[in-house]
């Protein structure tokens, strides 16, 4: 892949539905926004560990309008009604590791809704594409003990995982190198 920017998958769903995957864009930041206002409670507790009523300004622009260096966001959308509405997001947030590693921080958010139809394993499966085409040879991300889900998610990735539990929360650590 050449730019990050350029990307555009498209797929289907087990129930017919297609769905695209791809880079987020400027012109996203009110279907982002939607998308955040339709989550549970429960679901912004998982995702963000804390319970907020919206998204900040300053995250909606991160997400929107990244530098796809560092920060590499990706959403899957479906049609409906004719409108383009985003269903699931993820990220990864690049650093500099120990030992110079280069290395990512990973998070997800699906809709309730669309739960269960391997939105997080697919968007997982292209962060890994891009991020080892810019030489990031791990993914960490803390995910809390009863998202057995997204656990699930990291275990069926096939990558070689080590978790470890820290202040209530679980961290994983995906090695991508292999």
């Amino acid at each position: 892949m050449t730019d990050v920017r350029e990307l555009y998958l498209e797929d289907t769903l087990r129930d017919g539905r297609t769905i695209v995957i791809r880079a987020t864009k400027a012109d996203d930041r009110d279907r982002i926004r939607t998308a955040f206002s339709k989550l549970e409670r429960q679901a912004i507790y998982t995702r963000w560990f804390s319970h907020k009523k919206e998204l900040s300004e300053f995250e909606l622009e991160e997400i929107t309008e990244p530098d796809f260096e560092t920060m590499v966001p990706l959403v899957a959308t479906l049609m409906e009604d004719g409108e383009e509405m985003v269903i699931a997001g993820s990220r990864y947030m690049a650093y500099e590791g120990a030992h110079g590693i280069r290395a990512a921080e990973i998070a997800f958010t699906v809709e309730e809704e669309f739960q269960g139809y391997g939105l997080a394993s697919r968007l997982l499966a292209e962060l890994v594409n891009i991020a080892r085409t810019k030489a990031i040879v791990r993914f960490e991300a803390d995910v809390l003990p009863k998202n057995k889900t997204m656990l699930k998610v990291f275990e069926k990735s096939g990558m070689p995982m080590t978790l470890s539990r820290e202040d209530g929360h679980i961290h994983v650590m995906l090695d991508l190198d292999r």
